[in-house]
């Protein structure tokens, strides 16, 4: 018997027009992130009086990501506005390490991949906190959500 799927939850994650577009390995790694991120997910805004599930769009504004959130059926929910920078450094340190890591496996030891792999995942915690915090009494998301939630901010920074 499957487990039944709680409604505080995204059903489905749009990318609005102002986000851009880049090359095809870039918008394939977003549409990755958009499926992991809605496949499973714990996604609850505290305002909202009534129940999911929840669709999120999301915008940028300047250096500012915009989530705009709806019912299933297209009702307003809540909008709330969150600064990107302070996961500016967060998200070149991630990326200066993802770029050692895929050249470490190239080349170097399993013990030196494990070992650049730690701090890769130790830098996506810190991110993935970070965002916790900043949606802290505004959205509700399990560490889980918050690391799809990173993952996706992280690659909506990637140009190619």
């Amino acid at each position: 018997m499957g487990r039944e799927k709680s409604n505080a939850r995204l059903i489905d994650v749009e990318l609005d027009e102002s986000i851009g577009r880049s090359t095809p390995d870039v918008e394939h790694e977003r549409a990755v992130a958009i499926f992991d991120l809605v496949e499973e997910n714990s996604f609850r805004p505290v305002s909202d009086a009534g129940e999911g599930p929840y669709r999120l769009r999301l915008s940028l504004q300047e250096s500012r990501l915009i989530f705009a959130v709806t019912r299933e059926n297209g009702e307003a929910v809540v909008t709330h506005i969150l600064s990107l920078t302070p996961f500016r450094r967060i998200v070149k340190d991630y990326y200066l390490i993802c770029e050692s890591y895929y050249d470490a496996i190239r080349s170097s030891s399993p013990s030196q991949i494990e070992a650049i792999d730690m701090g890769r995942r130790g830098l996506h915690n810190e991110g993935s906190q970070t965002l916790m915090d900043r949606l802290a009494g505004k959205i509700e998301v399990d560490f889980d959500t918050a690391r799809r939630l990173f993952t996706l901010v992280c690659v909506l920074h990637w140009r190619g």
